[in-house]
């Protein structure tokens, strides 16, 4: 039985990425994005993570049930699996010694699908989102001011459609949520080489909102200066 598969983890660790894979997947299907991260981050801690459960499909793993999911029920299935997922984020950053703030929760698919749940869900608990070919269950009324989303999806994604990626996207900067979306064309079900270079130019290029206000708020400029 596979376990989660720890890449990086360095004595004293700066971040920590948390890689969640899809159903009917594995801890392993995530190491290509982990060790790319590796490499960029090296005072990373970088953990692929496994689901709990046996997928019904007879193959890989499950966070949540996908046998007979609707659009009405598959909230209830998430929330269900929230506080075990939660858990898991709790017992890494405890180990790794790293706070939510320098927290980024990385899922493709259903993966995903949690990690953007859990960012909803508790406070508290990470500073960034990635999610690749995933989606949330219902697009938020407000996210937590202290989380910055990247959303990458292929146009031609025939199992979670990009047109997923792009509501939430509408609805993120509807509600002054810090938020990328990439969407790429001839791009199927997967994490793509060209998303996992996006991801981190992202992650290296985009000043979060939030530390964009701070700087503002500590350094008004000549706003004060009276002409």
């Amino acid at each position: 039985m596979t376990q989660d598969i720890v890449l990086q983890a360095p004595a004293q660790a700066a971040q920590l990425f948390l890689l969640f894979h899809g159903y009917g997947a594995d801890a392993q299907d995530m190491q290509p994005l982990a060790r790319r991260f590796a490499q960029e981050f090296p005072n990373a801690c970088v953990v692929c993570v496994q689901a709990p459960e046996p997928a019904e499909a007879g193959f890989g793993w499950q966070w949540f049930p996908l046998q007979g999911v609707t659009e009405e029920n598959r909230p209830h299935r998430v929330r269900e699996a929230l506080s075990s997922f939660v858990d898991l984020i709790r017992h890494w950053q405890q180990l790794s010694g790293v706070t939510h703030e320098a927290t980024a929760l990385v899922g493709f698919s259903q993966g995903g699908i949690m990690s953007l749940a859990a960012s909803l869900q508790e406070k508290a608990i990470c500073g960034r989102v990635l999610g690749f070919g995933s989606r949330f269950v219902q697009l938020p009324r407000q996210v937590p001011d202290t989380v910055t989303y990247h959303l990458f999806h292929g146009k031609s994604d025939n199992v979670i459609h990009y047109g997923f990626a792009v509501s939430a996207a509408e609805r993120l900067v509807a509600i002054d949520a810090d938020v990328t979306a990439d969407v790429l064309p001839f791009i199927g079900h997967e994490i793509h080489p060209q998303m996992i270079d996006l991801a981190i130019e992202r992650l290296t290029t985009h000043l979060p909102k939030r530390i964009y206000k701070q700087v503002q708020e500590a350094d008004p400029g000549d706003a004060s200066v009276k002409h």
